[in-house]
């Protein structure tokens, strides 16, 4: 193998339990050990679902071996491996073969000749930012984890309102009523955020953003804040519930009272690749159904 090759060692990663997952996979490993890469796959991957030339190693230490780790399947997938990616430096680039894919942004008609391009080095980066979540009770850590979109406090105890207490940088913000309370990055401002009312906001931007979930008082909107604030929920202290914190829909970790979630910016980002052309906003467009008036798209105004 050349020395100069780009990316060596490629690790793919997706759902075997998913079908739409099984034959890109297959057409990933075969094709680029025919472009002479080394394929890794994790051990735990079930076996006949790649070709058995792949070299199998432990998921922790696909990061380590890979220069490139690719992941077939829906945000899920790509939420799943940039946790696991976190801080290595290794890139990520997402085949989708789920629903919306906001970032996994192949489509598989066009995934081979998209992979010889970012083979030859012909490719976009950008760096993402995560954010990190740390449940302390007693000065002790209990519980948290990293997420690339958000991290959520929700209701343990359906048909119950919560009281939640906020403060930025150690300043009170607000007492929150209500099914509970999103902190997500600017990646995650398309996904469980933007259900519950917030903004969409370009990834580009160092913003993290504070979204009440269906609040009990009509004044409550979103609020966005930057990247260096450190969040801190705390369920009210009359409060006899308890709050599941999730990290990228991961439940990691309980909320009771005299326990306290602080949520930061993580030291640890992740790396997305992209075809050359990526616009954000043509995925916008395409995913949210936007830009009826066609006569007029991709010209700017006069």
């Amino acid at each position: 193998m050349p020395a100069n090759i780009s990316f060596p060692n490629v690790a793919l990663m997706g759902n075997p339990d998913d079908p739409r997952v099984l034959e890109p996979l297959t057409v990933l490993a075969t094709h680029l050990a025919a472009r002479g890469r080394r394929v890794l796959v994790a051990d735990n991957l079930g076996h006949g679902t790649v070709p058995a030339a792949v070299d199998r190693i432990p998921e922790t230490d696909l990061a380590r071996a890979a220069q490139l780790v690719i992941t077939v399947g829906g945000d899920g997938s790509m939420l799943y491996a940039a946790r696991r990616l976190a801080g290595s430096g290794v890139p990520l680039l997402g085949i989708n073969r789920g629903r919306l894919g906001f970032l996994a942004d192949i489509g598989p008609a066009e995934m081979l000749a998209r992979l010889d391009e970012i083979l030859r080095g012909e490719y976009d980066s950008e760096t993402r930012l995560l954010l990190h979540a740390e449940v302390t009770e007693g000065g002790q850590v209990v519980g948290g984890g990293l997420a690339l979109n958000d991290i959520a406090v929700t209701r343990h105890d359906p048909g119950r309102m919560l009281e939640i207490r906020t403060f930025i940088d150690g300043q009170y913000l607000n007492t929150h009523g209500g099914d509970g309370f999103i902190v997500a990055t600017a990646t995650g401002s398309t996904a469980y955020s933007m259900s519950c009312g917030g903004p969409i906001v370009a990834p580009s931007l160092g913003a993290i953003l504070l979204v009440p979930i269906c609040p009990h008082t009509l004044s409550e909107r979103p609020i966005i804040v930057p990247a260096t604030a450190v969040t801190e929920i705390a369920l009210s202290e009359a409060h006899s519930l308890r709050a599941d914190v999730s990290c990228d829909g991961e439940v990691t970790a309980e909320l009771a009272p005299g326990r306290r979630l602080r949520v930061r910016a993580a030291a640890e980002k992740v790396e997305l690749i992209h075809p050359r052309g990526y616009d954000y906003f043509r995925i916008l467009r395409e995913k949210l159904h936007w830009g009826r008036d066609h006569h007029s798209a991709g010209r700017p105004p006069r």
